[in-house]
């Protein structure tokens, strides 16, 4: 009783504040893909490419409703891939678990890359020095106690979100002719060939892209279970997250499209700076690449938590090798964390040495398994449901409505992206071998399960 009154208390110590949680949620999101990668989605579709971020949005707000609902009335669990676990079976839980894995530790060589060649242009190191330097340094911020890795977190995300804030804000000043020269911002936004300027299948064909760019949301109820309240946490960060993401990246891109017309937009080239150029803002490359540089940080940060956390829940199931487990909720899964960053370290060299097959392998293997996992979740509260139904305590856990079509609506949608991947031959491959990678786990977890027994 003593050992478990000390445990609750190292928690309550070292674990996660409400303020942390929240950031993390919108770190794990708001990344370059906003900053840079919107540009090729805004040459791509135009202004409408906001209706791409809000069909987005409605389907990351659905999933995350749907998880948080399974987590309150069921706390305590560990992580979603514990709800898929117990809704489809252990090879499910196996094949999941391994798989959102896998996922991140792409993620988190990727990242330590583009870190590694932000940083070339004020440290003159190799790329393999600057990304394995970046690797050892957030591996030793996760070695320490879950809150000083939530500090981290809550401060690099924070330089993200105020950016954004100030963005937005400068941008309306400048909108609304407080300063500058004036702009002739219903021109910019709807005079360059309309609101479709290359019709409504361009937005569809782009969502893949702008899905991809707009996940990670459900890092945050893995890092609630770290918290004093992790019930508490997982309903205010699941009923606000979606939403909250959502509106940062409409409002910013819609502040860009006012300031700047669409077509002086280049791909590759952050819309930011573009129109922090046009508005005279002094430093606006510079501002811009220190703001994406905090965003590949807090990136490469979450995805070592997430990889770690994920990595010590398989071992608990005996999924993975045994000594991967944690003694106490209050320490940091060390050999987990050096686990995952030895894997990602591998990823971030493939890249260099061998960019058009090894890692070129990954990133298809990887990329469309996100779609997998939210298909998961969106099925796993179907089973949850019914199974309170039976119990009689729906009504007091689930409040989800026009359940279950919602939930078939949402699967339903995420096998239309993964068909339009299909359909890319762009996307095509990558679909898929993420496809074959989730069935040769799943034959894993078979055999696994066979041999155990």
């Amino acid at each position: 009783m003593a050992e478990q009154n000390n445990a609750v208390s190292g928690l309550q110590e070292n674990g996660l504040k409400n303020r942390h949680i929240m950031m993390i949620a919108l770190g794990g999101v708001i990344g370059a893909g906003l900053f840079v990668g919107s540009s090729a989605a805004i040459v791509a579709t135009g202004p409408a490419i906001l209706l791409g971020f809000l069909m987005v949005g409605i389907l990351i707000f659905m999933i995350m409703r749907m998880l948080g609902e399974m987590v309150i009335a069921d706390p305590g669990r560990g992580s979603f891939v514990e709800y898929i676990r117990k809704a489809h079976g252990d090879h499910v839980g196996f094949t999941s678990g391994w798989l959102y894995w896998f996922f991140w530790v792409v993620v988190l060589g990727s990242e330590a890359i583009a870190g590694a060649m932000l940083m070339q242009d004020w440290v003159n190191l190799p790329v393999w020095i600057l990304s394995l330097g970046l690797i050892i340094l957030l591996q030793l911020i996760n070695f320490a106690a879950p809150r000083i890795f939530g500090e981290c977190e809550f401060w690099l995300s924070g330089i993200k979100v105020l950016s954004i804030l100030l963005f937005v804000g400068i941008s309306l000043l400048y909108v609304f002719h407080i300063f500058g020269p004036g702009v002739p911002a219903t021109e910019n936004f709807l005079g360059h060939g309309g609101f479709f300027p290359h019709g409504f299948i361009s937005v569809l064909s782009l969502i893949p892209t702008i899905l991809f760019t707009m996940m990670g949301s459900e890092i945050a109820t893995v890092a609630a279970a770290e918290s004093s309240e992790p019930g508490k946490n997982v309903a205010r960060v699941t009923r606000s997250v979606g939403i909250r993401v959502t509106l940062f990246y409409l409002a910013s891109v819609t502040m860009i499209l006012l300031v700047i017309p669409w077509t002086t937009v280049v791909a590759g080239k952050s819309p930011f700076v573009t129109a922090m150029d046009a508005m005279g803002i002094p430093g606006a490359g510079l501002i811009t690449r220190l703001v994406i540089l905090s965003a590949v940080l807090s990136c490469l940060n979450s995805s070592m938590y997430i990889t770690s956390r994920i990595l010590t829940e398989l071992a608990d199931k005996g999924d993975a090798p045994e000594a991967l487990t944690r003694n106490s909720t209050a320490e940091a899964p060390r050999l987990a964390i050096l686990v995952s960053s030895i894997a990602g370290a591998i990823v971030a060299f493939s890249s260099i040495l061998a960019p058009k097959t090894v890692f070129a392998f990954l990133l298809n293997c990887s990329g469309g398994l996100i779609l997998l996992i939210y298909c998961l979740i969106a099925s796993s509260y179907i089973v949850a449901r019914r199974l309170a139904r039976k119990d009689g305590t729906e009504k007091e856990n689930f409040a989800l409505p026009l359940f279950p079509v919602i939930n078939y609506v949402t699967i339903g949608a995420v096998v239309l992206v993964f068909i339009a991947m299909l359909i890319d031959p762009g996307e095509r491959m990558t679909a898929l071998s993420s496809l074959l990678t989730a069935v040769g786990c799943y034959i894993l977890a078979r055999l696994f399960a066979s041999k155990a027994a």
